[in-house]
């Protein structure tokens, strides 16, 4: 993969994209030296937002905006807002509101939610406007049905008890989280779903939509006033056909351990790039907020001339049904998992061993396991499994030797 060439002083960087990995890859190219011209393009009327608290503080009625704490005006980047991509050619980003000429081009367009075919009269929850149009009809009655018991759908389901709605969660996996973790740790947390008065149905998909009810492919009917899907997101590179940029088969760009992408000049950063993992062994996709953030910061140093690989140790956090929970690291078919503690205790964790070496954990309630964990995962720590086992021992007086 090519790189961008050497740039000058008066040379234009346009960032497209003004999420998180967008707005700090353009505050990092200032802050970082470049003196020329940046150009931030958002398709959304809002100024940068931070988008995890939409479903905890948003939905919960704590906040009504959620501000990235970066003042682009003072660092002397422009933001377009209401422009959205159309197409890329060598030198030229085209939007809907013209043409923008680069020297430099970093994308970071994200992820778009996934919609389920024939629902059209559900929502989706991805941008502040959709968070306050949900949080404005949640009330105390609503039968609010969710689709999907992933991160989103516990969230959104947790948020909607609060506000004293009656919530069913239909999940077509045989348990809460399916994909992302094994189901002996799904089941897990189903129970989490019962004692906060959620009925959770598991192993079963959805058929159709309908007024006032959503049908299961079991042929049975869910009442329903309002309906929300949480099905998982995909890149949103659709704009990118043609454009010389590779993307894989789900939609991701394709980029090397810099960001760049197969277009010379064009750099790329956070949940719609598929990048090459040494540690993981393969190349990841990752769709969360800190992976934004540091994939953004990165991006702006690759383009100002750093050499620095790419490859963070995966991070990410969810709050629901009164609980944290935090996963680092990237776990693999053959790891060896490991309980520390009992889903019935108030706290406990997971750890994945390959070899001994960590390779991922999951903390409910363990801040302290997870801080240690991280740090023991990005330097590959080999661990004595039955310490590790043990929460009464910190993670870190568990390293084997």
């Amino acid at each position: 993969m090519t790189g961008v060439a050497e740039l000058s002083g008066t040379d234009q960087v346009v960032v497209v994209g003004a999420g998180l990995a967008g707005a700090h890859c353009a505050a990092g190219l200032r802050q970082g030296g470049w003196r020329g011209r940046i150009v931030v393009v958002g398709e959304e009327p809002h100024t940068p937002y931070d988008r995890p608290p939409l479903s905890k503080e948003v939905l919960l009625g704590k906040a009504d905006a959620t501000p990235l704490d970066l003042d682009l005006a003072q660092l002397g980047v422009e933001l377009l807002t209401g422009r959205r991509a159309t197409g890329l050619t060598p030198g030229v980003l085209r939007t809907d509101g013209g043409d923008l000429p680069y020297d430099a081009l970093v994308i970071a367009t994200g992820a778009a939610p996934r919609a389920l075919p024939g629902a059209e009269r559900a929502h989706l929850l991805h941008t502040l406007d959709d968070a306050l149009a949900l949080r404005a009809l949640l009330r105390p009655g609503l039968r609010l049905v969710l689709v999907g018991a992933g991160w989103i759908g516990a969230e959104v389901a947790t948020a909607a008890r609060a506000a004293g709605c009656e919530v069913t969660v239909v999940e077509a996996g045989p348990a809460p989280v399916p994909g992302a973790l094994p189901a002996v740790i799904g089941r897990a947390m189903a129970a989490w779903y019962a004692e906060a008065g959620v009925e959770l149905r598991c192993g079963v998909g959805v058929a159709a939509v309908e007024p006032g009810a959503v049908l299961l492919a079991d042929g049975s009917h869910l009442p329903a006033d309002e309906v929300v899907v949480g099905i998982g997101a995909r890149p949103a590179t659709g704009w990118l056909a043609g454009s010389g940029v590779a993307l894989d088969a789900a939609g991701a760009i394709l980029v090397d351990e810099r960001l760049r992408t197969t277009l010379p000049g064009v750099h790329a950063a956070g949940d719609c790039v598929s990048y090459p993992s040494a540690r993981a062994g393969a190349r990841l996709t990752v769709q969360h907020w800190d992976h934004a953030l540091r994939s953004g910061a990165a991006a702006a140093a690759a383009v100002l001339g750093a050499e620095v690989a790419y490859d963070p140790v995966p991070y990410f956090w969810s709050e629901q049904f009164g609980r944290t929970v935090q996963y680092a690291g990237r776990h693999g078919e053959g790891d060896e998992l490991l309980w520390r503690g009992s889903p019935q205790d108030p706290s406990w964790a997971v750890l994945w061993l390959r070899d001994g070496v960590l390779r991922a954990l999951l903390t409910v309630d363990r801040p302290r396991d997870l801080t240690q964990g991280r740090r023991l995962a990005e330097r590959a720590a080999v661990l004595d499994p039955v310490r590790a086992a043990d929460p009464a021992v910190a993670l870190k007086s568990a390293v084997a030797g």
